[in-house]
């Protein structure tokens, strides 16, 4: 609709209005009347009586406060930014004047590559056969690396034997046999890395946050059922930590006193007692082809994209989306697969949501950055495939860094979990600060800051929906902070790879994880929180001179008022009594040998949080456990 010349005078005077008032000296802003400050347009409709109010609101504050409102305009035109919005100009070179005995290099240095690649520049024939030639290879990198193998013999790096607490039933029933089987068996590589993420109670000890690995000091490196049997075969050395590999386990039953052993950078647990599975490694297996190829499939892929950036040189689009496959399926089939062997058609079941959310990518920033590298082919491939490569292969990178779930619990119980949070947190402030202050230049302020808070508005509100915890997964933080990128410097540019590549982990080695999880799926494994019992024997009142055979232990009856229906009793991390008794007979024990005991309430069979353990020396000595949950 065409203004009307009253409405356009109204605006006219509105603006050389603000402008006087602007320019006048500190201090003599009261001195402005009414008839200078009016200025807004009347608004015809249902919202004229809104827009009226607004109004007289806004010229009884210049009124009454001249001051605030002054720097409050003053500040919200800085925020601005200018107007019309501007575009940033195109970076040149960095190096755009250096000389060398007289003769400039810099700028020449990239315009000399460009025109010594310039016949390989944005052919599709040199694309197309790249592609084809880079296709066939890379499908017999994956067969050589995943399916030379029986499909039968891959274990992950968590595989073992027995599981936590009361997971294999009564006297370990669900977990036999015990003795007198072996299996072959080939480990994927970096398997050293993999921890556990909630405390394991081992005998009286407490682990968390190292890999599970108890016993194996002795001289024929016996291991208890439970420990990760990719670990302990690296510790054993039958398995290598960089290529992975195969090996035989033999299980041999029961075995008295893990010793404690460090080697090939892993160190283990004790455990004093007698556990009813154990195993230990042979070298001789049925297997071939064992060795992990992720290290040469990186190196291809590397080089690849390199190539594209430095030589092939297609157009900026189409080097988009090789990154985004490269990296996706470097990740599914050889760095983080999500299964041994890796799942293909679970893999394109994720690369299609891939492509949408990458084409968002593309259209809200990644267009207005990377063509204006597109003639600076070196410090493109420095300034994106540094950052990209870092966090495409995060679970090397950043492997270190004490921080996985960025749960409450998970930062104070890992060792220096806050210190790394906190580092985090202020060089990601910086970097947005100074983000901000690049949008600012070019007037877009607004609009992204309009949007960012009606999304983290929206993400509140979310958060807030009962029963349910906001995470943010790697591809949370990419989605979320990528648009801001979109304004073409070098520190978006690097920005854009490190994102692109968070995206790429997160996705191709996770999923499509919701943001909103359950305190169960954050959870885990870990302590539930439930009520615990509590024993009677304690070290008070336990007799020491009568022998353990012959002792009997109590614990306290079921709580009134409550829905328990009985007890679970761990004798050496093993369940061995289920029911509704108060006591226990030591009877079936060794008297020479210390003994743990844990308790935890059960329900319909279901038991809740262990107590820690209680422990009993062969020389008599009760020690009472602990409070709190194992």
């Amino acid at each position: 609709m065409e203004a009307s010349p009253n409405t356009t005078t109204t605006l006219h005077r509105s603006r050389e209005s603000l402008e006087r008032y602007l320019a006048q000296p500190k201090g003599h802003h009261t001195q402005v009347s009414e008839e200078e400050l009016e200025g807004l347009p009347q608004v015809e409709g249902q919202n004229r009586r809104f827009h009226e109010w607004i109004s007289i609101t806004c010229r009884k504050l210049e009124l009454n406060y001249p001051r605030v409102t002054l720097h409050t305009k003053r500040f919200l035109l800085l925020m601005r930014g200018p107007r019309p919005v501007v575009d940033l100009p195109e970076p040149s070179p960095w190096i755009s004047a250096l000389t060398f005995r007289g003769r400039p290099y810099g700028l020449l240095l990239e315009n000399r590559f460009a025109r010594l690649v310039r016949p390989l520049n944005g052919r599709l024939w040199i694309l197309l056969l790249m592609g084809a030639i880079y296709i066939v290879g890379l499908s017999l990198l994956v067969h050589a690396q995943s399916y030379s193998s029986p499909a039968k013999s891959w274990i992950s790096c968590t595989s073992a034997y027995w599981s936590a607490n009361d997971g294999c039933g009564l006297d370990g029933s669900a977990c036999a046999p015990f003795t007198n089987t072996s299996f072959d068996f080939r480990c994927p590589a970096q398997c050293s890395s993999v921890k556990i993420q909630n405390p394991r109670t081992i005998g009286n000890e407490q682990a968390n946050f190292v890999p599970l690995v108890i016993g194996g000091g002795d001289a024929n490196f016996t291991y208890r059922g439970d420990s990760f049997l990719c670990a302990a075969g690296i510790q054993a050395g039958f398995i290598s930590n960089s290529r992975g590999g195969c090996a035989t386990v033999n299980l041999i039953g029961n075995f008295t006193n893990f010793l404690p052993r460090s080697s090939h950078g892993l160190t283990s647990l004790g455990f004093p007692t007698v556990f009813p599975l154990s195993f230990r490694f042979s070298a001789t297996s049925s297997l071939s082809h064992c060795a992990d190829l992720r290290s040469e499939a990186l190196v291809v892929n590397v080089l690849v994209t390199v190539a594209l950036f430095l030589v092939i040189r297609p157009r900026p689009i189409i080097l988009f989306w090789c990154m985004i496959s490269i990296g996706f399926w470097h990740i599914t089939l050889f760095s983080q697969p999500r299964s041994f062997p890796p799942d293909i058609a679970d893999g394109f079941g994720t690369f299609l949501p891939v492509l949408f959310v990458s084409y968002a990518f593309w259209r809200s920033a990644f267009r207005f950055v990377l063509p204006a590298f597109a003639k600076m082919p070196i410090e493109a491939t420095i300034l994106y495939l540094g950052p990209y490569w870092t966090t495409v292969l995060a679970n090397l990178t950043t492997e270190r860094i004490p921080i996985d779930r960025l749960t409450a619990a998970d930062i104070v119980a890992q060792p220096g979990g806050l210190a790394a949070l906190i580092i985090i947190v202020l060089v990601l402030l910086v970097i947005v600060i100074n983000q901000i202050r690049v949008i600012r230049k070019t007037g877009w302020l607004p609009y992204y800051l309009g949007w960012y808070a009606l999304g983290g508005l929206a993400t509140l509100v979310l958060a807030l929906l009962p029963t349910l915890n906001l995470r943010l997964h790697h591809y949370i933080i990419a989605i979320i902070l990528m648009p801001g990128t979109a304004f073409p410097t070098r520190l978006s540019a690097i920005y854009q790879g490190f994102l692109l590549g968070l995206f790429l982990n997160g996705t191709g080695a996770f999923g499509f994880d919701s943001m909103f999880q359950t305190a169960a799926q954050l959870r885990r494994d870990g302590i539930v929180g439930t009520d615990l019992p509590s024993f009677v024997t304690n070290s008070t009142n336990y007799n020491s001179s009568v022998p353990p055979p012959e002792q009997i232990i109590f614990w306290s009856p079921l709580p009134s008022g409550k829905d328990w229906d009985g007890f679970a009793l761990l004798v050496d991390d093993v369940e061995r009594y289920v029911g509704t008794a108060f006591n226990y007979s030591l009877s079936a024990l060794h008297g020479g040998l210390p003994h743990f005991f844990r308790l935890a309430f059960i329900k319909e069979g279901v038991a809740g949080d262990f107590t820690k353990a209680a422990t009993l020396w062969p020389n008599g000595t009760w020690i009472d456990p602990v409070p709190g949950p194992s």
